[in-house]
């Protein structure tokens, strides 16, 4: 079978697929996201993941608003290398900072300077918008090559949550964007008030939620091979939306597509509404490839396409999830066929 040779679907320059990989991430090191809104649990939940064996051997980065570090200094015990990112958010300014971070310690572990580890938490702070730290990962060619981001696990309590998601678009947006959410401090409310957050949760995204308990989760749910894949199940085929504008929606293809095809629909699409097109993740059949295709890509900049020697679960229908501003699931429909057909070779 011929390798394929697509181009970057989201600027310009040529690049292969390459050898096919087992994971996406292939030699790099596994990197997970924790956000949350204040107060949601998020270093609870890390301190639990750092007390099993599946995540021991981690990395810490904690990014806190304010003055003094004291999730940081709650981490330490825990972790041998924990780095605190300054004061504020994750986000803007502060992008430079994750970057010189995950270098720097790249570089200490190769060194010896601090204990080898086999991926990187971050926390965010409980006020950031995870968008930009995606977007870090996605434009920087550089650290991509060193880290692969495997998973944004979103963190909401049972206390405050639901209240927090009416009144504050941050912790929407945090949920949003999430590929995993967990549930925290269920034991504190009713079990009906429990299960109306996980309505509410459905109706916002399409992630898989999980109950914590006693502040920790089973660590496959955080970190295991699936964290690596975004929720596909066919049952989500429909459009979750809320007030803030922000939809998530799956688009499946039953036929593999021709990769010009699908490359020029997402640079259309990038180009018109690249600031509201605040996530896609997927998985493609592409015409020629034998494995799926992961794509994944953030606004305006994509990550390297990468090629699976072979589809999880065994489905090999395409099956891409779209998390949007002010952008309806019909429209994206509308524009992936109309390119489909300009492409077709019996469009005349």
């Amino acid at each position: 079978m011929t390798n394929c040779r697509p181009e970057l679907f989201a600027g310009p320059g040529a690049g292969l697929f390459g050898r096919r990989q087992r994971r996406p991430r292939g030699g790099r090191i596994p990197v997970a996201i924790v956000t949350g809104f204040l107060g949601a649990g998020k270093t609870t939940l890390i301190r639990a993941l750092l007390a099993t064996p599946e995540g021991a051997d981690s990395a810490v980065i904690v990014n806190e608003f304010g003055e003094v570090g004291i999730d940081d200094a709650l981490l330490r015990g825990s972790s041998d290398a924990t780095v605190l990112l300054g004061n504020g958010c994750v986000c803007c300014l502060m992008r430079s900072d994750l970057q010189e971070t995950l270098r720097t310690l790249f570089a200490e572990r190769a060194g010896g300077a601090v204990p080898s580890f086999r991926r990187v938490l971050i926390e965010t702070s409980g006020l950031a918008d995870p968008g930009p730290v995606l977007q870090t990962f996605a434009s920087d060619r550089a650290l991509g090559g060193e880290f692969h981001l495997q998973a944004l696990i979103g963190v909401i309590d049972a206390v405050s949550g639901p209240d927090n998601l009416a009144r504050m678009a941050e912790a929407r947006h945090q949920i949003a964007l999430a590929d995993r959410i967990v549930v925290t401090k269920p034991d504190l409310v009713p079990q009906p008030a429990v299960a109306a957050l996980c309505e509410t949760l459905a109706r916002l995204s399409a992630a898989p939620v999980a109950i914590a308990r006693d502040g920790a989760v089973d660590p496959g749910f955080l970190l295991g091979d699936g964290a690596e894949f975004p929720a596909l199940a066919h049952e989500h085929d429909h459009e979750h939306s809320h007030a803030d504008g922000i939809a998530s929606f799956t688009l499946v293809f039953d036929r593999p597509l021709a990769w010009p095809a699908f490359e020029q629909a997402m640079a259309v699409l990038t180009a018109l509404r690249g600031a509201d097109l605040l996530r896609v993740k997927g998985l493609v059949a592409v015409e020629g490839c034998r494995g799926p295709v992961v794509v994944h890509a953030v606004q305006h900049t994509a990550h390297r396409p990468v090629e699976l020697e072979d589809w999880p679960g065994g489905d090999r229908t395409s099956r891409l999830v779209f998390i949007t501003r002010g952008i309806a699931r019909a429209e994206v429909e509308r524009l992936f066929e109309a390119v489909a057909a300009i492409a077709s070779p019996t469009a005349a």
